[in-house]
């Protein structure tokens, strides 16, 4: 992609996708990148952020490091996000021009000693990604903080409805000319969607998202309206026409681990609908055998007329230990009381519940989770009694989305070695 470009022609025409800075002279074969990475759901917010932070980076950082945007999936699942590619069309940037993480091997980078990391919407690598810990210089998110204080990663974590909100606050503080009109609609845009179009009822939305939303409309007052920029948003993300089981589980799901391996997928369509789908339990069963999971969390969400939340939850697991055990753990939670009514289920491996605090999301969701798990642990009876159970999910395959990445199925589709052509490319076209 800066093929038959000099680089002070790369600098100026590359607005949104990486910068070089001051660097005049590039050495392709021993670059240093310094990529830009969100969570692995790759919602709106994590791709958003990934881009925006990118390029504030590529014109405020003086260095010999090449800042990198990169988004947390596969090339090929980015259909499976629908909500993303309404943004992208918004404002007038090809997918074709995006770096995804089936197309980079950071782990080669790594091995190289030419790699840096900054993590955008999660401040903690998952499991399969640990090794790369020792890259990671600096932390924006707006989820419970999980990392142990570090000398070398400077960390901003502060519990906003969207951590757009903090790269907005960030850019503005720092750097405020480098925003222009499709900067600041990518970031607004992840600010309308993630708050719920800034409506209090939602129990999304902080002052400091306001703050920020506010500023933007200020600066720039041709961006479009809020409440039809959500809805076009919102109308895209919780489109799952043509998805099959496997895809909607996919679409929006996070993994964590322990000596149980658990995800919890957020499903846009409500739980009586997801429920009838046919042969959904050989389905369930195929979906937690693939990725190796022990046990499946199902949360569903969808809105009412004023767009105030409904929220509905599975447990699913073929393990009635493991099921009943997570059930309880859940109805009895004390940090982020979920008001649980059971209802009923037609798969005998599921339960089901209405959830009456609609305010807790995923994001609050995953630390109970994450105690659940550590308390598991830490009970050798419990765990003793799930074992004697024979259980139709094997353990864990090493290939799978917790012990091992599925994202590294193979050698990447771009090698290291093959990235500057890539970030040329990036080059080669103005996001018009």
């Amino acid at each position: 992609m800066l093929a038959g470009r000099d680089l002070r022609s790369y600098s100026r025409s590359c607005p949104f996708t990486s910068g070089l800075g001051s660097l005049l002279n590039w050495d392709q074969t021993a670059a240093h990148f310094h990529v830009v990475v969100g969570n692995e759901a790759c919602d709106t917010d994590s791709m958003v952020c990934s881009l925006v932070y990118a390029y504030f980076l590529s014109k405020t950082v003086r260095s010999d490091t090449l800042p990198v945007p990169l988004l947390n999936i596969r090339q090929s699942d980015l259909v499976l996000r629908p909500d993303n590619l309404a943004l992208l069309r918004l404002v007038s940037l090809s997918p074709d021009m995006l770096l995804f993480r089936d197309q980079l091997d950071l782990q080669a980078l790594l091995r190289a000693g030419r790699l840096q990391l900054t993590l955008v919407d999660h401040n903690v690598l998952p499991s399969c990604d640990h090794s790369l810990e020792e890259a990671v210089v600096e932390v924006i998110d707006h989820h419970l903080l999980e990392r142990e204080p570090s000398s070398t990663c400077s960390v901003t974590v502060e519990t906003v409805g969207s951590c757009a909100t903090l790269v907005t606050e960030r850019i503005l503080q720092e750097a405020p000319d480098v925003l222009d009109q499709q900067a600041a609609q990518l970031l607004y845009a992840a600010v309308v969607l993630d708050c719920v179009n800034m409506t209090p009822s939602a129990g999304k939305v902080t002052p400091k998202d306001s703050e920020f939303a506010a500023a933007l409309e200020s600066r720039f007052p041709d961006l479009p309206p809020r409440g039809a920029l959500f809805q076009t948003l919102n109308n895209a993300k919780f489109d799952v026409s043509g998805l099959n089981t496997e895809q909607m589980l996919m679409k929006d799901m996070k993994s964590v681990s322990g000596s149980l391996n658990l995800a919890v997928s957020v499903l846009y369509v409500t739980l009586e609908d997801f429920l009838q789908r046919a042969g959904l339990d050989a389905e369930l069963l195929d979906f937690c055998l693939k990725f190796g999971l022990d046990l499946l969390l199902l949360m569903t969400i969808s809105f009412t007329e004023r767009q105030e939340p409904i929220r509905e939850l599975a447990v699913y697991s073929h393990n009635a230990a493991w099921r009943d055990e997570a059930s309880q753990y859940l109805e009895q939670a004390h940090d982020q009381t979920l008001d649980l009514c059971p209802i009923s289920s037609p798969h005998l491996h599921l339960r089901a519940y209405r959830q009456g605090n609609s305010l807790v999301s995923r994001k609050k969701l995953l630390p109970l989770v994450k105690d659940f798990l550590k308390e598991w642990d830490e009970n050798g009876s419990l765990r003793d009694v799930a074992e004697e159970e024979e259980s139709a999910v094997p353990p864990t395959p090493m290939n799978s989305l917790v012990e091992g990445c599925p994202l590294d199925d193979g050698l990447p589709r771009i090698s290291t070695a093959d990235l500057e052509d890539k970030v040329s490319k990036m080059a080669d076209r103005r996001w018009k």
